[in-house]
């Protein structure tokens, strides 16, 4: 089946998902591109080199947002596909394609557990932090049936480095005090889409273990950057979380927006906050 002929299908039928909290990113895809950190350049090349991605194969990006990943692998594979199951995080990768021209880069509305999608096999299949959002056994199974001889699937996470961060010109962000005002707004228990005092699963190698993959194989991509970033460039990252998505906040956000920018002020008399970035780690699975 045509690729445009199942994206045009998913889009339609998505609506009636009775697997996906549609609230769970609810309005947080326009401040991804401002707010959420950026993976180390050297990611691209970590493929190239560990997983023999040459320009020739396919990719396959599983819970891809706004496309954060999916559009920086496009030139280490002939064809990236990203799939997601929010609309608004499907709009902004297209713009983002769109404008970066990129061509070979095609984006679906499912979840992971409507895979396979009649799509094909892939080389890598990807999940960039993403795993813990879907049903993992279902999707680990499903993966593993679409990988192509000698393919892996690998999931991206970033990792702190030991020691103290490099120090910057500007303050950290106070994270502590953002997470008090967050919770001040939102009551002490994690918030994800519907549900209350979400915690991240565990277990995910067994998982793998159990759906016939072997591995990890580790690969580490250092990150040695500090950042500077403004006011609103902070405002856009806690916005672009599942724990304080605009959503949540429902008519008090622009009363959240307000407190969180005195708060951000009173922190930084320049209105700037240095970023130490952390490193990227690929975690290789291979049937």
């Amino acid at each position: 089946m045509p690729l445009g002929r199942v994206h045009a299908r998913y889009r339609d039928a998505m609506e009636n998902s009775p697997e996906w909290d549609a609230s769970l990113f609810g309005g947080a895809a326009q401040f991804y591109e401002r707010g959420r950190l950026p993976y180390a350049p050297g990611l691209p090349n970590a493929f190239r080199d560990a997983l023999r991605a040459d320009g020739t194969g396919r990719l396959l990006d599983v819970g891809c947002g706004p496309g954060s990943i999916t559009l920086r692998l496009v030139g280490a594979y002939a064809e990236v596909v990203g799939i997601d199951p929010d609309p608004g995080m499907l709009r902004e990768a297209e713009r983002l394609r769109d404008k970066r021209r990129i061509t070979n880069a095609t984006f679906i509305r499912a979840p992971a557990e409507d895979l396979p999608l009649g799509l094909g096999d892939f080389d890598t299949i990807t999940f960039a932090s993403s795993f813990h959002w879907m049903d993992r056994e279902r999707a680990a199974r499903t993966v593993q049936s679409m990988l192509r001889a000698g393919g892996a699937v690998v999931q991206i996470d970033t990792v702190r480095r030991d020691g103290e961060s490099p120090a910057g010109q500007y303050p950290p962000p106070p994270r502590k005090q953002i997470g008090e005002l967050v919770r001040q707004y939102l009551g002490e228990q994690r918030r994800a889409g519907q549900k209350v005092g979400f915690v991240y699963p565990t277990n995910e190698e067994d998982v793998w273990r159990a759906a016939g993959f072997s591995g990890p194989e580790l690969v580490r991509i250092p990150d040695n950057r500090v950042l500077t970033r403004s006011i609103d460039d902070v405002i856009a990252g806690t916005l672009s979380m599942s724990s304080s998505a605009p959503h949540l906040f429902g008519e008090r956000l622009p009363d959240f927006r307000n407190d969180l920018r005195e708060l951000l002020h009173a922190a930084s008399v320049s209105g700037n906050f240095s970023v130490a970035l952390t490193d990227n780690e690929l975690r290789i699975w291979r049937p």
